[in-house]
């Protein structure tokens, strides 16, 4: 037992390693404003912000609605005593051991002649690699490894769909009959697709697919197959039902993103981001190595020992080509929807043969390698992290620094005012509206709006041109680096009918 839990523990302590390595890869590179500064990725932190000053909201959200995230953010926030981007940082490094655990669920337990523990890091590690070959700032880039390391593109899904894959092999593999792991497999699909339905997309479809492919073997392996599919589709339609009594946040359904007859477009969308990706180096190895394992996947998938083997090889490749399709059929245009094509084939390595290793070796190479990594780490990665996280920022402490000593209330638009709302001393003073000056209702909490007037707005490279319903001039123009400040004081600009 001493020795089981000797090989977890390192385990966790080289996922520890990895994530911090990946971490601090992407916080030293232009990649990173995605972390701590794109709007889109700043609604979890807003939330959780929103939840720690005592207030509830009445939040406009997407389709998603990132209860998982907002639970972790708010409670490092709460427990940690650091400002939001060095919570941001931990939280991307909390992400990347949620998907060790994933993983880990996936290998299977210890057998004879098998080392889980050890392909779990080597599956976490070829993953990390892709994470460290992504540098682009842009959040339509085919760089989707990257993306696990934000609070807000999808990362609990990514660890349920893995989730869901462990649960499946589990129950394949178990030689007693229960039904513990179907139920729980249930639990997540509902949990999951409740926050995300692209959970059924991304697991409940192609894993129902992948089952009902095996259920064309021994009757044994058809029964429990049948079980699985019951629960991952039944666990969907829950959380699918679940999500009325949060109808009121959803301002969009995610229905007018099903745009079939736009499936051209999307397929000519989807080859311009792969065409971009491999015009760098890191893009080229990135796309071989996913390409490489896929294949492997294949080839695992032909030769596997067992039906949890088969399950897992099959799901390694079979994920992205029915995610890739299915995308392209509905006519998506956002690179986010495929992370399948990255975190799935990752998982063709917990299908390998059984490779038989001297215990003395194991017992000699493990620790050793694990204790030079977190070296590594510890003096690299780290210090990078810590400096990325601290790093001043004038332009934006320039605004929000004015905002709070102006007590009054200003507006801007939502890729500007989004990063200052965050960092103001109180997030209120700054309502988000576009370029009318309507309130702008997405991803934000629509109490801001009783404000019914604002005396100045702010306004950056990304803000279009303004179109107010009144002809007042700014009386003073303040300039903040990327920031511009236009103060109408002491007139004021009525705010229009909120839009989503």
């Amino acid at each position: 037992m001493r020795r089981v839990w000797g090989r977890e523990l390192a385990g966790w302590a080289a996922a520890l390693a990895l994530a911090l390595l990946a971490v601090g890869r992407l916080t030293s590179s232009p990649r990173s404003a995605l972390m701590f500064d794109d709007g889109d990725s700043l609604i979890v932190a807003l939330v959780g912000r929103s939840i720690l000053d005592g207030g509830g909201g009445d939040w406009a959200l997407s389709s998603v609605l990132f209860l998982p995230e907002i639970a972790m953010f708010t409670a490092l926030d709460a427990s940690l005593p650091f400002d939001v981007n060095g919570v941001l940082a931990v939280n991307a490094v909390v992400n990347v051991l949620a998907l060790y655990g994933a993983i880990r669920l996936v290998a299977g337990r210890r057998v004879e002649g098998r080392t889980p523990v050890a392909w779990s890091v080597a599956a976490l590690g070829v993953f990390c690699l892709l994470i460290a070959m992504e540098s682009s700032p842009s959040r339509d880039a085919l760089e989707l490894a990257s993306l696990m390391l934000t609070t807000t593109y999808y990362s609990a899904i990514v660890v349920a769909v893995v989730l869901a894959v462990g649960l499946c092999r589990r129950f394949l593999d178990r030689t007693r009959k229960g039904a513990a792991l179907p139920v729980s497999l249930g639990m997540v699909a509902a949990v999951a697709t409740l926050c995300n339905p692209l959970f059924a997309a991304w697991a409940t479809v192609p894993l129902s697919l992948v089952l009902g492919g095996l259920c064309l073997t021994t009757l044994a392996v058809r029964r429990r197959s049948l079980a699985l599919i019951a629960a991952l589709v039944g666990g969907s339609i829950l959380g699918f039902l679940g999500r009325i009594p949060f109808s009121a946040w959803i301002a969009n359904s995610g229905a007018g993103y099903i745009q079939p007859a736009e499936w051209i477009h999307s397929a000519a969308y989807y080859a311009d981001l792969a065409i971009d990706r491999l015009s760098s180096p890191g893009g080229v190895f990135g796309t071989v190595a996913v390409l490489a394992l896929t294949l492997l996947a294949v080839v695992r998938t032909a030769h596997a020992s067992d039906a949890g083997d088969r399950l897992v090889a099959t799901a390694a490749w079979a994920l992205p080509l029915v995610v890739l399709i299915g995308g392209i059929a509905a006519g998506t245009h956002a690179a986010r929807y495929l992370q399948p094509l990255v975190f799935a084939p990752v998982l063709a390595l917990l299908a390998l043969p059984r490779v038989r290793m001297p215990r003395a070796t194991l017992a000699r190479v493990v620790p050793a390698v694990v204790a030079v990594v977190l070296l590594v780490v510890g003096a690299a990665s780290v210090p990078r992290i810590v400096q990325a996280a601290s790093a001043p920022d004038p332009d934006l402490a320039c605004v929000t620094d004015w905002v709070d000593s102006s007590g009054r209330t200003g507006a801007g638009q939502f890729w500007t005012v989004r990063l200052p709302k965050l960092h103001a001393a109180d997030p209120t003073r700054l309502v988000q509206v576009d370029h009318e000056l309507r309130g702008y209702a997405w991803l934000v909490d629509r109490r801001d709006f009783a404000a019914g007037e604002v005396s100045f707005l702010i306004e950056d490279s990304q803000t279009v041109a303004w179109n107010l319903p009144t002809a007042a001039a700014p009386t003073a123009v303040i300039a903040c680096g990327r920031y511009r400040i236009l103060d109408y004081a002491p007139a004021t600009l009525p705010l229009g009918p909120a839009r989503s």
